[in-house]
């Protein structure tokens, strides 16, 4: 098999996944052949009760691990068959990543914190700063570009962490329950923000346990038991 896909035209195309994992004499089979595809600017939860498989999915969507058995095609490149230096670049080239715990460096500024995966990419000096800001300006934080995380509230904590997910231009937004650490005003004002980043051409997948952080998506796959139970298409 090359490493070029045939099905350019979709940005994530999954084929029977499986993520099998030994535990002693005990094989579990957290995913169980799992296919589905996403096109670029779609919105789109995975939800599913606890143990359902969808952290085990969203790991291998985010090229945090690869499957046992299937193929995972993202922009045309076969995921499964790359290296670990491939599979690091794709994580910080293509996919953004928001945790619900922030994972904000404590004593680095917001412009720094957002500034670091350019660091990592070696993008020179004063081009990190002017993206890092503008970054920041898309999720209404350039006036807090110097306060440090214990300044901010928890809904600016998680915008930097959206603006560091943003800087690099990702392919994918990907988002784990990222309402999970906020009150319930604080949750829609970031959900509200993912809606406008969707609006302006960003794919988002959420994974969400949460009925109405996901019904802010317009399309939900259901997974229980490590399989797609339902695929609904919502707006």
């Amino acid at each position: 098999m090359t490493t070029e896909s045939a099905h350019d035209d979709h940005l994530i195309e999954t084929r029977d996944l499986w993520r099998t994992y030994t535990m002693g004499v005990e094989e579990i089979h957290a995913l169980r052949g799992v296919t589905f595809t996403v096109d670029p600017n779609e919105y789109l939860a995975i939800m599913g009760p606890s143990g359902s498989g969808k952290s085990t999915l969203m790991n291998l969507v985010g090229c945090l691990d690869t499957p046992s058995r299937g193929t995972y095609v993202l922009r045309g490149k076969v995921v499964s068959q790359m290296d670990d230096d491939e599979l690091a670049a794709i994580r910080n080239r293509e996919i953004g990543f928001v945790f619900q715990t922030f994972n904000l460096l404590p004593r680095a500024t917001a412009l720094h914190n957002v500034e670091l995966p350019l660091v990592y990419a070696g993008v020179p000096k004063q081009q990190r700063i002017e993206r890092a800001r503008q970054a920041l300006e898309m999720v209404d934080l350039g006036d807090r570009a110097f306060h440090r995380p214990n300044e901010l509230s928890g809904g600016q904590r998680q915008r930097v962490a959206i603006a560091r997910a943003l800087v690099m231009g990702p392919s994918i937004l990907l988002a784990d329950e990222p309402t999970g650490n906020l009150d319930s005003v604080t949750g829609d004002e970031i959900m509200r923000l993912f809606a406008r980043l969707h609006a302006e051409g960003n794919t988002i997948i959420l994974v969400t346990h949460e009925h109405d952080v996901a019904a802010h998506a317009r399309r939900t796959i259901h997974i229980r038991d490590g399989r797609i139970e339902s695929d609904e298409r919502t707006g």
